[in-house]
């Protein structure tokens, strides 16, 4: 874009629409940074950059933000654990380098080469275990103060069901702001953080550490945002009435999603994806112009070297998060549901029963496959055995 251009599309009226935007897209893109314990900051750095670098990789055709992706809520917690933090960013940045491949793959095979390797019937169970393996840290940062986390769950489901337009599109925000306010006059908000925390300051950032065991464990993981980028980037064409699967194309969308999720793992900050609230709030506000999402990222930017708003992030009391995230884990787990009904799959047929019972047991029981070094667990031990049950099980004639 030329300089002329720049400044000709740089105006108050294009900001304030992008700050809207990132406004829709903030209460999902800090939830995440929150719940897996590292300084929100980061990831609206790394949303805001990620963007733009997805911007600049499909050539500033696509008009999406890319922020927190919850599928990895749960493998992080759980890496985090395992291997420590800077571990398990090695495995975010091999997360990036797997969309990377499979934005090669699409472009040499096509998208049916994908769809093959990862049905429904191995996508649905895994996204449903995302969900579910989640329920008992939901519960236990809930139960911190059950009137709180109530009251959280309360508005976020009373916006979910009956919000209207543009209200409709940020329950997460909204639900958090009351439970804030309702915690803050029980007396139940400490606002240390805030006070402690400086105007201007740089995120935390923090350097990688190579781990194998890591990378292993987060690979599989990137099964289900693949295929749910697929999905969102249909989604935002049919809002734009364009087809970006063709154009730009999707090989180059799921790399500049790729690229985003390595360079958050590169500077400490949670893998990134395609946010269906902001397709929504395009498709409200009629609004399609990609600058105005690059306003969004670059407001992203500014915003995590503001102290005062990653100090008050900080303050948000447990029994909201654990408000938010009965919701929203259980709501993942539907989506797993309904990518199961969504496409048709059999479930009458023995082999689909055999996948997707194997899957969801293997997930939740908590199984894992360890030799010496050498681990592998939880979601992407699911993943893995569901793509090589659909490899090897033999298929019947229909669904050849």
């Amino acid at each position: 874009m030329s300089e002329k251009s720049f400044r000709e599309q740089f105006t108050p009226k294009n900001t304030i629409l992008g700050v809207q935007f990132l406004f829709v897209a903030f209460g999902a893109t800090v939830l995440v940074p929150l719940l897996v314990g590292i300084d929100p900051a980061v990831a609206l750095f790394t949303a805001g950059v990620g963007t733009l670098l997805f911007h600049l990789i499909t050539k500033g055709q696509v008009p999406v933000f890319l922020g927190s992706s919850f599928a990895f809520i749960a493998p992080i917690i759980e890496a985090t654990k395992l291997f420590g933090w800077p571990g398990t960013l090695s495995g975010i940045i091999a997360v990036g380098v797997v969309y990377g491949i499979v934005s090669a793959l699409v472009k040499a095979r096509g998208l049916t080469f994908v769809e093959r390797l990862f049905p429904a019937v191995v996508v649905g169970p895994v996204i449903m275990i995302i969900g579910l393996s989640l329920a008992s840290v939901a519960v236990d940062m809930a139960k911190t103060d059950w009137p709180i986390a109530v009251i959280t769950l309360a508005t976020a489901v009373s916006i979910v069901v009956f919000g209207k337009k543009m209200i409709k599109l940020i329950p997460i925000f909204i639900a958090i702001t009351v439970g804030y306010i309702v915690s803050a006059v029980w007396g139940k908000v400490e606002y240390t953080a805030i006070q402690d925390a400086a105007w201007f300051s740089l995120p935390a950032f923090t350097v990688p550490k190579f781990s194998w065991q890591a990378i292993l464990y987060m690979i599989p993981v990137a099964i289900a945002p693949i295929i749910e980028h697929v999905g969102d980037v249909y989604a935002i064409g049919g809002v734009c009435d364009k087809n970006f699967i063709e154009k730009p194309g999707l090989h180059r969308t799921l790399l500049g999603d790729g690229v985003a999720t390595a360079l958050a793992g590169f500077f400490g900050g949670v893998p990134n994806t395609t946010y269906s609230e902001v397709t929504g709030a395009i498709a409200l506000t009629k609004v399609t112009n990609p600058f105005i999402l690059r306003i969004a990222a670059i407001t992203a930017i500014v915003f995590a070297f503001v102290g005062k708003i990653s100090g008050f992030l900080k303050t948000i009391p447990q029994a909201v998060l654990g408000g938010i995230m009965l919701l929203l884990f259980g709501m993942i787990a539907s989506i797993g549901i309904k990518t199961l009904i969504d496409a048709k799959a059999n479930l009458g047929e023995t082999r689909n029963q055999v996948i997707v019972s194997v899957v969801l047991t293997v997930g939740i029981g908590g199984a894992i496959i360890q030799y010496g070094n050498f681990s592998l667990a939880g979601i992407g031990l699911a993943a893995t055995v569901g793509i090589i049950l659909n490899l090897i099980l033999p298929k019947t004639k229909e669904e050849a």
